[in-house]
């Protein structure tokens, strides 16, 4: 998919009292480049002046990456390892004119290291923490974003359909988790998103647990939380089940908290302040008398990164959701001992009130 990565550019050099601003790999180098390059003993920086110039400190034996992307019109500042890294830095920063100005950082990525070194060249060098101004172009997503999720929804969900009539009791948390991986691959995912949770009877009390070797038994809940990927874009679904005859206790949770992902779908929409979703949902876990098992925050910003900080679906926070923000909805309910219920969809804020883009069946029993 074609994106125009020199109006997302546009934007980034937009950010006002800085001399350039500076991407170290990652998601933001990712989404305002499209160079999916790693962080690593080598160092790698993207710098972006006003005057529309894009340049990049960069490892030789990384350049053919930049060579296969002559639309970037990149100026690049090479070294090799024979060399090291100083020179090129030293290069870059009379070149650009940057000695004794202002640098944009990103300071969820950018090292330490990078910055001593930045330092070392030219101690009157200013830094400025620019992650709030990354966090808010990236937070509306733009259609061809959007369209990345559905593709990594649909194949995500078509797995765990193939999953799902597979999966049977006996077979180990760890062994269903493998074989959702491979159903994920099968579809044609670039990758898991994040490693999948399966967690069995009351292991799904644990909302983050590990996978264990323990086996499914007939009656268990069974909590999957797992997602694929096409071109950097996840998704991030969750869905309980029981293949069994669920105890009177876990069928009520379940209908509480499909009841709370409702509520907070229906809350949320443009202008509404991301807290009064999380409260929508949260009101309707604590009106069940479930209010002390639902221990986190309701949703989270879903992009590039797999927990993206803008919107956070949390109580306290009072910024308001725009069209184009993407997000979870994912209220939940885990009581020690019996069991853990999360019901997990994705949806985007549309002008009227939010697209839901999952629609993997939310029932218990399939």
């Amino acid at each position: 998919m074609t994106m125009d990565f020199r109006a997302r550019q546009d934007r980034l050099r937009a950010i006002e009292g800085v001399d350039a601003v500076a991407l170290v790999p990652g998601a933001n180098m990712r989404y305002f480049t499209g160079l999916n390059l790693h962080l690593s003993e080598r160092p790698i920086i993207a710098l972006f002046t006003p005057d529309g110039e894009f340049s990049i400190i960069i490892p030789e034996l990384e350049v053919p990456q930049l060579q296969a992307r002559p639309d970037l019109e990149a100026r690049a500042f090479t070294w090799t390892d024979t060399d090291g890294y100083m020179g090129a830095f030293k290069e870059a920063l009379a070149a650009l004119g940057l000695k004794g100005g202002t640098l944009g950082v990103d300071g969820f990525t950018m090292r330490v290291s990078e910055w001593l070194a930045l330092q070392s060249l030219d101690d009157t060098l200013r830094v400025k923490a620019v992650e709030h101004d990354l966090v808010g172009i990236r937070a509306r997503k733009m259609p061809d974003e959007i369209e990345l999720m559905r593709q990594a929804i649909h194949l995500s969900e078509k797995a765990l359909e193939n999953l799902m009539a597979w999966v049977q009791p006996g077979l180990t948390e760890r062994q269903i988790a493998s074989r959702l991986s491979e159903e994920l691959g099968k579809m044609g995912s670039q990758g898991n998103a994040f490693g999948p949770l399966v967690q069995t009877g009351p292991n799904s009390a644990l909302p983050h647990g590990g996978i264990s070797e323990r086996a499914l038994k007939a009656d268990d809940l069974l909590l999957i939380d797992y997602g694929g990927m096409v071109e950097g874009y996840p998704a991030d679904i969750t869905r309980t089940f029981c293949l069994g005859e669920p105890a009177p206790e876990a069928q009520k949770i379940f209908d509480v908290v499909l009841a709370a992902n409702e509520a907070a779908t229906a809350a949320a929409g443009p202008g509404v302040p991301m807290r009064a979703v999380d409260k929508a949902a949260r009101d309707v876990i604590e009106a069940a008398g479930y209010g002390q098992y639902f221990i986190h925050r309701t949703g989270h910003g879903l992009g590039l990164d797999i927990h993206e900080p803008v919107p956070q679906i949390a109580a306290g926070v009072d910024d308001r959701l725009e069209p184009g923000m993407a997000f979870t909805i994912e209220p939940g309910v885990y009581v020690p001992g019996l069991g853990g219920v999360r019901i997990e969809d994705n949806v985007v804020v549309t002008d009227e009130g939010v697209d839901v883009l999952t629609s993997f069946p939310r029932t218990l029993k399939l």
